[in-house]
């Protein structure tokens, strides 16, 4: 998504927040794909399980999966349906999507406002995941990624709104 017509200050935070969802999603990946490994071999030559780590996969894949989605988005690489999107004048087009970006938006923040919710009430129950990590922390993953993921359809429906206006050029 372009930042070039948003503010410095805010452009430099989308910058960092990328950074971090990359960064987040690469060390989750690898932990992922080290510690199924080692699951693997400590299991088949050594007889003997890591503790907790299938839990932790559970949950790695859970985070990696919302990473995933926030990063799809951002690159505007989300499941979507442009059937008839695709046979409409571009700035008819930009009209459209970004109707359909407010809408994607809407939801995710329903979603986050819910799920934080749901996080709030694993915390008060005070049920941990495994061994001393609570289970609002794992499921805090949630919010978080709908939070981006709306974040992310607010910047594109700004953007696809200025190309229905016709101010700036059709990706």
């Amino acid at each position: 998504m372009p930042t070039r017509n948003l503010p410095p200050a805010l452009s430099r935070l989308i910058k960092v927040v990328t950074w971090t969802e990359n960064a987040l999603l690469i060390g989750m990946l690898a932990l992922m794909v080290l510690l199924a490994a080692a699951q693997i071999l400590f299991r088949n030559f050594l007889d003997m399980s890591i503790f907790g780590a299938d839990q932790m996969l559970r949950l790695l894949v859970l985070w990696v999966a919302f990473l995933g989605a926030v990063a799809a988005s951002r690159e505007g690489k989300h499941i979507h349906v442009d059937a008839i999107a695709r046979w409409l004048p571009d700035r008819v087009k930009s009209g459209v999507v970004a109707v359909t970006d407010l809408f994607t938006l809407v939801v995710c923040l329903l979603l986050a406002w819910q799920s934080l919710r749901f996080m709030q009430s694993a915390r008060e129950s005070g049920e941990m995941a495994f061994g001393s990590l609570p289970v609002w922390v794992a499921e805090l993953i949630l919010p978080l990624g709908f939070t981006l993921i709306a974040l992310r359809y607010g910047l594109r429906f700004m953007h696809h709104v200025q190309q229905a206006r016709g101010r700036e050029a059709a990706e």
